[in-house]
């Protein structure tokens, strides 16, 4: 099948999370979840990050129903799983419009606005200072 084969089955959505991007397919299926090409249990080796992937899937009782392909860039792992989260909310929105009022109860459809902050002239860092030396 092409992708216009697919398009009313296959639902996308876009997550970000601090300086990550995850682009999120759906596609109906056996609750396969893969991220860049690699199955989520060795591409999140934290136990931490592989639970809060499963969250939008869990809430929903959407576990099984749903393959989920994944491209996920920049940042770190902790940031990339938080993006992934959200895309995959996105795109369960999309398939199933039903769903949007429970995912939104858990918080799930709100992006963490959280970044780093920059670096200040006349500082070390965003937040620390030069050392003072009094002689």
């Amino acid at each position: 099948m092409t992708e216009q084969e697919l398009a009313p089955l296959l639902y996308r959505g876009i997550g970000r999370r601090k300086k990550s991007l995850a682009r999120v397919r759906l596609l109906r299926g056996a609750g396969r979840i893969l991220v860049n090409g690699e199955d989520y249990e060795t591409y999140f080796p934290g136990q931490a990050d592989r639970a809060l992937l499963l969250i939008p899937l869990q809430v929903t009782k959407t576990v099984a129903k749903y393959d989920v392909f994944a491209k996920a860039e920049g940042g770190g792992k902790s940031g990339q799983c938080g993006a992934m989260v959200l895309g995959i909310s996105r795109a369960l929105c999309k398939a199933e419009p039903t769903l949007e009022p429970k995912l939104r109860a858990e918080g799930l459809l709100t992006r963490d606005p959280r970044m780093k902050e920059r670096k200040k002239y006349g500082q070390r860092g965003a937040r620390r200072r030069f050392q003072y030396s009094k002689r």
